[in-house]
């Protein structure tokens, strides 16, 4: 080990890795095959939390959002910023339920591109005849980009029809691979087309469906529909019989870019209800939607969430346990590669 390495013990797994001074814990256990809870990896969402029980850390930008004072006091990190400042012992969450597939590294061709909203792109993948990727509802994958760079796509499709992987893929401005396939990259990048060939890795995230008995709450955001649209799929197509709620969140109508298909889901399964709820709607499109923030909506429709799972910091309080509280969250990151 060199002199600008620490190791670090990872329990209740029982993992040691040897991780840079100045490379986050996270990418180390991903590196070393280790699929540790974790979702946006930029500090935010606090999937990746972990228990500190001996050495120190530090987080290059100071303590992430997605950990509070009280949190950080009684001795948990996150995975995703922290760096090792001496060997460390932590305890991190064990996720039994995605534990049993593989990750792996394939080639892929787009098969598909199909406009959703003038800003969201339906984009399908095939993968190699002989090859699949087994992946559980609501994971995701990431597109392996040049130089190291990778982009986090939740995958849409369900997986009993993962023939074609289906992406969710929202336009961001100056963003060079979403640039490429809307057709607006520069000079010198090719554009993304049915046929162009790409790299995923995946299947990635703890954020996947849980089979059980009770009501199921899915909120989304914009985008965020990508792997509720695979969990409702799933639960729709193969028989089960739990009420299910879906909230879509968005700015404007056209953000709930396949509201059509949901509410043929509707008309065809009466287990399934479906609320859409509009921040900054024009005149005629708040006379057919809720107004406002989704999860105000969410707590003004079920104050009491003890009984309810649901897809943070303001359920809980409403009696919705932590441990029965799923997520997922992507922000928009620079362009950094895993290690």
């Amino acid at each position: 080990m060199s002199r600008n390495e620490h190791t670090v013990r990872i329990e209740p797994h029982g993992r040691s890795l040897h991780v840079a001074a100045d490379q986050p814990v996270l990418e180390a256990a991903l590196a070393a095959g280790l699929n540790l809870p974790h979702s946006c990896k930029s500090g935010h969402c606090s999937s990746c939390r972990a228990r500190l029980v001996a050495g120190e850390i530090r987080y290059p930008g100071g303590r992430p959002p997605g950990i509070s004072l009280e949190e950080e006091r009684s001795g948990h990190i996150l995975l995703c910023q922290a760096r090792a400042e001496s060997d460390l012992t932590v305890e991190a969450r064990l996720i039994a339920s995605v534990a049993d597939v593989e990750i792996k590294t394939l080639p892929c061709r787009i098969a598909a591109l199909t406009a959703l909203a003038p800003d969201v792109m339906q984009v399908l993948l095939r993968l190699p005849a002989v090859e699949r990727i087994r992946f559980h509802a609501g994971q995701y994958l990431d597109v392996l980009l040049p130089g190291g760079r990778r982009r986090s796509f939740s995958i849409a499709s369900p997986p009993h029809d993962s023939e074609l992987l289906e992406l969710h893929v929202r336009r961001v401005s100056g963003g060079g691979f979403t640039e490429r396939l809307f057709g607006a990259g520069g000079a010198s990048d090719a554009q993304l087309t049915v046929g162009s060939l790409l790299r995923v890795e995946g299947p990635i995230g703890q954020f996947s469906y849980r089979e059980g008995q009770g009501p199921v709450l899915m909120i989304a955001g914009g985008t965020g529909f990508a792997p509720l649209k695979s969990m409702l799929r799933h639960a729709l197509e193969t028989g089960s019989g739990r009420d299910i709620h879906l909230y879509w969140g968005a700015r404007h109508a056209h953000d709930i870019y396949e509201q059509a298909r949901v509410l043929e889901w509707v008309q065809r399964h009466p287990r399934l209800t479906f609320t859409t709820v509009l921040s900054e709607p024009t005149a005629p499109e708040a006379a057919h939607s809720r107004v406002g923030f989704v999860h105000d909506a969410v707590l003004a429709d079920h104050p009491d969430l003890s009984g309810i799972e649901a897809i943070r910091a303001s359920f809980p309080p409403h009696g919705l346990p932590a441990g029965r509280l799923y997520f997922d969250s992507f922000d928009y990151a620079p362009d950094a590669g895993r290690r």
